[in-house]
């Protein structure tokens, strides 16, 4: 019995007649939470957590959503299914689904790291234990968030005392407010995109507790902010709506920053290394926690992570997705820049299929 199928569609389960996170329209889709890869539009109904709800009808408008608490279960058809705690962002989730006694779990994308914000992540006993690893190389390891911390606002202290703007990308779901939460007020009064805005305005409004933001609009007298630190998507870092701040310096905010050549491709002055997916040791850590014998990878370095864990003794296979964990902004066909003394992988993988 195969409690998971993968579909063209997405991962689908049969005896619930639902999928999971799909990329193609479906009649019911399960969310683990709301970065557009995972939530798509186009779906019949939507199933995700209270939490994630109203970020979820912020991107997506008017849809049909229903939700569930952490661990509450709900029978679906043949399955139960609940959702249980991922860390990644607020509201994230990984799914539990069990079927005539055999449990799987989908995690979605996750991290081991408290960051204030998201309920952190719930190790589940399963048989079958479909992981992320878009950072599934030992090179991947997260700073510890004080040193983070520090490295930002000295960078933003050096730019302010030249008069010139500190230009923060991250993603506005999740590493914005983890950064807003990190940095608190000691940069002064932090401009932000209108992306990073509204979405950190729904989650305020949930309760979330963060530093006082002003959204830079086409009316904002940025000499009344010089030397500011502005918080902002990184597609806006290169193009008009950067081009207003003069000479600013630029930074990404991304765990792709321990690379090299990332940085280099994206244009930017400084990287800071940061990511909401698990390192290498978080990876490990979160697989061993399960009790699975078998794990399917998916989105990151597969080849090599899956031949690790079999190494390791463990029924490991691929499940290729279109799910893209934290893009690297890199040629799809290559995938992010590596080197010989640090990576046995060629890239994070696209398209559909599976790999036993």
């Amino acid at each position: 019995m195969s409690v998971l199928t993968f579909t063209d569609r997405g991962l689908y389960c049969p005896a619930g007649d639902f999928h999971i996170d799909p990329w193609r329209p479906v009649p019911r889709a399960v969310i683990t939470h709301a970065h557009s890869d995972h939530a798509r539009p186009g779906m019949g109904r939507y199933l995700c957590t209270d939490i994630a709800a109203p970020v979820m009808r912020h991107r997506l408008g008017d849809i049909t959503l229903d939700t569930l608490g952490y661990g509450e279960a709900r029978r679906i058809g043949g399955a139960t299914v609940s959702l249980h705690p991922a860390g990644h962002v607020p509201g994230s989730a990984q799914v539990r689904v069990a079927v005539q006694g055999e449990v799987w779990v989908v995690s979605g994308d996750y991290k081991l790291v408290d960051d204030g914000l998201s309920t952190p992540f719930e190790p589940l006993r399963c048989d079958t234990f479909i992981s992320e690893c878009t950072f599934g190389l030992p090179l991947f390891a997260w700073p510890a968030d004080s040193r983070l911390r520090d490295d930002i606002l000295a960078w933003h202290a050096a730019n302010r005392a030249e008069g010139r703007f500190s230009l923060l990308g991250a993603y506005n779901l999740g590493k914005a407010q983890r950064l807003l939460r990190l940095i608190g007020e000691a940069a002064g009064p932090i401009l932000t995109h209108g992306a990073v805005e509204g979405t950190t305005a729904v989650l305020r409004a949930q309760g979330l507790v963060l530093p006082p933001t002003r959204q830079v609009t086409p009316a904002t007298d940025l000499r009344a902010h010089a030397g500011a630190l502005v918080l902002t998507v990184p597609s806006a870092l290169s193009g008009p709506w950067a081009r207003r701040f003069g000479g600013a310096s630029t930074a990404m905010a991304s765990g792709w920053m321990a690379l090299r050549g990332i940085r280099r491709r994206r244009g930017a002055d400084r990287g800071f290394v940061i990511s909401d997916h698990a390192d290498w040791a978080g990876l490990n850590t979160a697989i061993r926690a399960t009790g699975a014998g078998r794990v399917f990878v998916t989105h990151g370095y597969t080849a090599s992570f899956r031949r690790w864990l079999s190494d390791q003794g463990l029924d490991a296979g691929i499940v290729a997705t279109e799910w893209e964990g934290e893009a690297p902004d890199a040629p799809p066909d290559t995938g992010p820049e590596t080197t010989p003394d640090t990576a046995t992988d060629t890239g994070p993988d696209t398209g559909t299929g599976l790999t036993a």
